[in-house]
Order: structure tokens, then C-alpha cells, then sequence
């Protein structure tokens, strides 16, 4: 399955500045995020959870095959379940949640219908970072931009918190596309805002972005 760039800006720019001994990744996919924060962490433990049978399988193998297995797990189970009986507080909770907007209608009416069906409702994975979230724990998740306004306002009913986020644009002269946020238990008045452009031209990337992720591509 290919990797989508949401997925490796959420795997990089994800704080890990807590020194996180435990991380859950909710609606792994293919595990992309998961192993990037195994390389970028120290953390013992790496949790996944993925209710696709074909992207768990494949996360599973993706885990067995890397260098840090023995600290990656992968559920395959829903949310919902999971929550049911929480054995474990994270340090770090990370998302890059599948959506459903009008942007992404497509030919196939069945199509966008599991689009819309495997969407996750905000409240749930909000409701399930505030349950399994340590003290000083953070929850990072990148979502579409014109969601920001409502996501902060559903976290804050939470009482968990922005400490920073980042605003993502394709080019320069292209909307804002997404956002990046992180959130703690601690609230922050004046918490950074900034944006990243991704590329100036096709494939021309910027210095921002590749500063961000020159670790995980083999050529940049």
C-alpha cells in the first residue's frame, strides 16, 4: 500500500521531547508512523491499532521485518474495542485518522460510502486520547485545515490543550491544506503557530520539508 505524505509529516514532526516510554498509533495502516517514531524514540513500547485486516497484516509484517520488532505491537481491533478494558496509559498517542469530506467524493458511490463508514468520528478518538493519555502525556494528530477550528473546541471539552501547531500548504501559492496538532493536559496561552510548505515546484521540495524528513527517504 502506497504512503501518503500525511502520514510520514505526522511520523516526523510528532514531538518526542517527553522522552515517551510508551506510544499508541490509532488507525495504523500499513505501521508508517509507528516505525518512524521507533526510530525516532527511545520508547519501549510502540502500540498499533488497525481494524483493516489487510493494512494490520500488512503493518504486522512491516513491524517483524524492522529493526526495532521487539518494541512494536500491532491490534487488529477498533477503537471502540480497545478502549473497553485500557490496560495501558501512552506518553505518546499519535492519529492521522481517516476522514470523510466532500473533497474526496469519487465515481463510485459504494466507494465514498466505506470512505464514510471507515471514517472516524472526532469525539470517539478525542474521548479515547483523554482515556489512555499518561499525565504528561501528548496526542498529535494531522487533520484537514478547515477541521481545526472544531477539533481544538472538541479537545478543549476534553481538557486537553494545544502546545503548537503547524499549518501545511502543498506550494506556496496553494491553500492551507492540513494541520498538524498536538495537544496536553496542560493548557498553553501562547502556543506556536507556524506553516510548512511541502514543495516550490513538482518534486522540488523546500528546505523546511526536508529538514522535517530527511531521515526517513532514502533519496532527498
Amino acid at each position: 500500500m502506497k504512503i501518503g505524505t500525511d502520514g510520514v509529516l505526522l511520523g516526523a514532526w510528532t514531538p518526542t521531547t517527553n522522552n515517551p516510554s510508551s506510544i499508541l498509533d490509532i488507525g495504523a495502516g500499513t505501521g508508517i508512523i509507528a516505525l518512524m517514531l521507533a526510530q525516532r524514540s527511545n520508547a519501549e513500547q510502540i502500540d498499533a491499532l488497525e481494524i483493516d485486516e489487510e493494512a494490520y497484516e500488512q503493518a504486522m509484517d512491516n513491524f517483524e521485518n524492522s529493526p526495532w520488532s521487539d518494541r512494536l505491537f500491532c491490534f487488529h481491533a477498533g477503537l471502540d474495542e480497545f478502549v473497553e478494558e485500557p490496560e495501558d496509559e501512552y506518553d505518546v498517542i499519535v492519529s492521522n485518522p481517516p476522514f470523510y469530506s466532500e473533497d474526496y467524493k469519487t465515481e463510485s458511490e459504494q466507494r465514498d460510502l466505506a470512505r464514510f463508514q471507515d471514517a472516524l468520528p472526532f469525539e470517539d478518538l478525542i474521548e479515547a486520547a483523554d482515556l489512555l493519555l499518561s499525565e504528561n502525556g501528548i496526542f498529535s494528530v494531522i487533520i484537514p485545515f478547515k477541521e481545526e477550528e472544531n477539533f481544538v473546541a472538541l479537545a478543549k471539552e476534553m481538557e486537553l490543550y494545544p502546545i503548537k501547531i503547524t499549518r501545511v500548504k502543498g506550494t506556496p501559492t496553494t491553500e492551507i491544506k492540513r494541520s498538524l496538532l498536538v495537544f496536553s493536559r496542560n493548557e498553553i496561552i501562547d502556543f506556536p503557530i507556524d506553516e510548512l510548505i511541502i514543495e516550490t515546484a513538482r518534486h522540488i521540495y523546500t528546505p523546511e520539508y526536508i529538514e522535517l524528513t530527511k531521515e526517513f527517504y532514502l533519496k532527498m
